[in-house]
């Protein structure tokens, strides 16, 4: 039997495959890719009596290969946290499927796991900007306030890693910083650790994250904003944490961080307001490539033509 460990590249995907194999190390086939490489099961290849796991990546996005793994016997846990449409009622799929907004993939892997690797799963909720849920599950833990100020800035830095159009646009390829991360059952002991690649992650984000600071909205009124960043590697890096710094700073507003792309469109990031984290994955899915979750979305490719019906649909969400 082979297994396939199927995951998102970003801090949500990562850390909730650590639990994962912390709690059952084997050796697995990894199949990642950038945090908008969500088409993932398209590269599996398993046969009756391999076993697939998937991690925070949309089932509605896989669903046509998933029917295809499930019809040639392959045995499948799915565990996600954006919208999935119908979930096939199958003998060989085992989903656990939460689409609430205050819930990432590594807190459903932290309930399965009844807690194991807590300081995992808080990193990833810091990174995926669910800051309540994690101070309040890290607190649970009995994680202390500088605990939980350390696992937030790695939970963003590991989820910083994870955007860009290509492998080549990161730091560090996603599966290659599973990898590392997986010496480390406590997050705490590859913070301290001089020779892991944290200090590099931290540094490149403050750098880019310096530079999009200094870019205006290219429009904005009191219920949205909309900030263009250039086709450049570091604008592809920081577009998520971004929106998420914007979500934070004006939490009753919405925001969308919109990258230039090598295919003459955009790529587009947006997060909804903080005090009503709702409709993003409903916007963003109204255009082809958008989707994701109800706080936060995104579309892949947006043409530039369709730039202005994005600001008017977005405008019409949020009025």
């Amino acid at each position: 039997m082979t297994t396939f460990d199927v995951f998102n590249g970003d801090a949500d995907g990562i850390c909730a495959l650590l639990q994962l194999r912390l709690a059952n190390p084997l050796e697995s086939i990894l199949v990642t890719g950038v945090k908008r490489d969500i088409r993932l099961l398209q590269r599996v290849d398993a046969v009756a009596g391999d076993r697939v796991n998937v991690l925070d990546v949309s089932l509605a996005q896989n669903r046509d290969d998933l029917l295809r793994l499930l019809d040639a016997g392959v045995e499948l846990f799915y565990v996600d946290h954006h919208m999935a449409g119908e979930i096939p009622d199958h003998p060989g799929l085992d989903a656990i499927i939460d689409t609430a907004p205050d819930v990432c993939t590594s807190l459903l892997i932290d309930r399965y796991l009844n807690g194991r690797f807590t300081p995992w799963a808080v990193t990833a909720a810091f990174g995926d900007n669910l800051v309540t849920a994690a101070e309040t599950i890290g607190r649970r833990a009995g994680l202390s306030q500088a605990q939980l100020e350390r696992l937030r800035v790695l939970g963003t830095c590991v989820n910083y890693n994870g955007y860009g159009e290509t492998v080549n646009d990161l730091h560090v390829a996603p599966d290659a910083l599973f990898r590392s991360l997986l010496a480390y059952p406590n997050p705490e002991d590859f913070i301290a650790d001089p020779s892991s690649c944290y200090t590099q992650l931290h540094a490149g984000y403050n750098e880019d994250m310096a530079r999009a600071h200094a870019i205006r909205p290219e429009y904005e009124t009191d219920v949205i904003a909309v900030y263009i960043l250039p086709d450049q590697a570091w604008a592809r890096r920081v577009s998520g944490v971004f929106g998420n710094a914007l979500a934070n700073a004006d939490p009753a507003r919405a925001h969308a961080v919109v990258t230039a792309n090598r295919q003459g469109g955009y790529q587009v990031s947006v997060r909804a307001p903080l005090l009503n984290k709702m409709g993003a994955d409903v916007l963003c899915s109204q255009f082809p490539s958008g989707g994701g979750r109800r706080g936060a979305a995104g579309i892949n490719h947006l043409p530039i033509d369709r730039y202005a019906d994005f600001v008017a649909a977005f405008q019409a969400r949020y009025q």
